[in-house]
């Protein structure tokens, strides 16, 4: 039996069918974007105490309030976002840069003992993120002494071990025969490289732009652990200085919830058309 059956002849079982498929997925996309629905409408409350809040789905007034507490409460408000950008964006430029070099380097060229290398970071990328968080941060801050910088922000992340393996992948697929045809008319590896393989893996490397991004955008452990200034801290970090023992923020903090979502809304839908078809490659043969 088919999981999707047509129902040819029969259009009032796919009527109540198709109608049942629309309801559920309608269910999951209220599930999906009800929270950041509330999110935004929670940040046009009043700026006061969370306990004195009254939530609702349908506000009765909307005020700018809390987002001018936002950027007031503190003189660094603003360097907390320029901070994420920064941290943010130099890391998805070099994991772009050297991931792609490390793919096209595993996928392409032939080098001695490449297998057991790519088997070791295969073994590197099942290690949780959380393990490793110790030795980190006693080779940034007491080796290297590098806490409360952008060096202890934006190291530990250049390059990830997914996006090797991401970039590998997609790059053994490129036909090895135009590597060849470019090496014949006197194209060396870097060359090859440059005008070869990196305009024919944009549609990956768009992909782990958006994922790198979006992951550096939103750490908030390891932020937190290596910096201990406000004027050092990232968005994710600074928002909890709306939280206090007996007492919170809370419209203020959907505020500045909402102002570091932007970012990432603008990033996806500027590099959907690249994502979507990242998500699709190899999914058709022929």
């Amino acid at each position: 039996m088919a999981l999707y059956h047509n129902h040819v002849g029969r259009p009032a079982v796919k009527y109540i069918r198709n109608t049942v498929i629309v309801i559920i997925l309608l269910l999951f996309a209220l599930a999906t974007i009800f929270p950041i629905y509330f999110m935004v409408i929670s940040s046009f409350g009043d700026p006061v105490e969370a306990a004195a809040i009254n939530y609702a789905i349908f506000p009765e007034k909307i005020s700018l309030a809390s987002y001018k507490f936002f950027f007031d409460y503190s003189e660094h408000s603003v360097r907390w976002l320029v901070n994420s950008l920064i941290v943010a964006t130099s890391v998805m430029v070099t994991n772009v840069v050297f991931v792609s070099m490390a793919g096209y380097a595993f996928s392409k060229i032939r080098f001695r003992g490449s297998g057991l290398l790519f088997a070791i970071l295969l073994c590197a990328m099942m290690i949780p993120y959380q393990v490793t968080q110790v030795p980190l941060y006693i080779l940034f801050v007491n080796i290297f002494e590098l806490q409360n910088t952008y060096g202890a922000l934006i190291f530990p992340g250049i390059v990830t071990v997914y996006n090797i393996f991401l970039a590998k992948q997609f790059m053994s697929s490129i036909p090895s025969e135009i590597l060849e045809c470019a090496k014949v008319e006197g194209c060396n590896q870097f060359q090859i490289y440059l005008k070869i393989i990196l305009p024919l893996s944009k549609t990956v490397l768009a992909v782990m732009a958006i994922l790198t991004f979006m992951d550096s955008w939103n750490t908030f452990f390891w932020p937190l652990l290596v910096t201990n200034t406000m004027d050092m801290q990232t968005i994710q970090v600074g928002l909890k200085n709306f939280r206090f023992a007996n007492s919170t923020y809370f419209a203020p903090m959907m505020a500045g919830a909402t102002i570091a979502a932007l970012p990432m809304f603008v990033l996806f839908f500027s590099l959907q058309r690249y994502f979507l078809e990242g998500v699709t490659v190899g999914a058709v043969k022929g």
